[in-house]
């Protein structure tokens, strides 16, 4: 693959960004059991380092859906893995790599609050919103970024640089 990635925030931005984000989410869920939902696969290292960042107790759970060939959306979001666990009565912490189109998080929020959390938001690493197609509340956001596509870092081309430390733009 003849592929350039351009570094666009660095690997000690991300770090420092989960760490004020995991503070954000504490001080807005004092005293309770947090129950983080990673969205696979792209969530993987984002939850993984805003889970250790994190203060109090907390658990995790992964959901697997998908909605995108190559590098276009197919506007359709399909149910590839569900939780392991019921969340009832549970303070549910959506964490999603990116939020682009919206639609893959609406679909998320819609089927997860139909299963009775106590509470549930949703924190994402990275922001699209010129791409809404829907609007969807995203509590937390680590950073947000123009209309480009971006790897590394957990977002990957084709399954290719998800383990890049940085997220960088991607020139094929």
């Amino acid at each position: 693959m003849s592929a350039t990635v351009t570094p666009l925030i660095s690997a000690t931005d991300i770090q420092a960004r989960i760490h004020a984000l995991a503070a954000d989410i504490r001080r807005d869920n004092p005293d309770a059991d947090l129950h983080f939902i990673g969205v696979l696969k792209g969530s993987v290292f984002f939850m993984a380092d805003l889970l250790r960042a994190m203060s109090g107790t907390v658990t995790m759970d992964f959901i697997a859906v998908s909605s995108y060939s190559g590098t276009k959306t197919t506007g359709e979001v399909r149910m590839l893995k569900d939780v392991d666990r019921g969340l009832q009565d549970r303070h549910v912490i959506v964490v999603e790599d990116i939020v682009d189109t919206g639609l893959t998080l609406h679909y998320l929020q819609d089927l997860l609050r139909a299963r009775g959390p106590k509470s549930l938001r949703c924190a994402c690493l990275l922001s699209k919103p010129s791409r809404r197609k829907i609007e969807v509340p995203v509590d937390y956001i680590g950073f947000e970024i123009e209309d480009r596509f971006v790897v590394g870092y957990g977002l990957d081309f084709d399954e290719h640089y998800r383990h890049l430390p940085f997220i960088g733009t991607l020139t094929v």
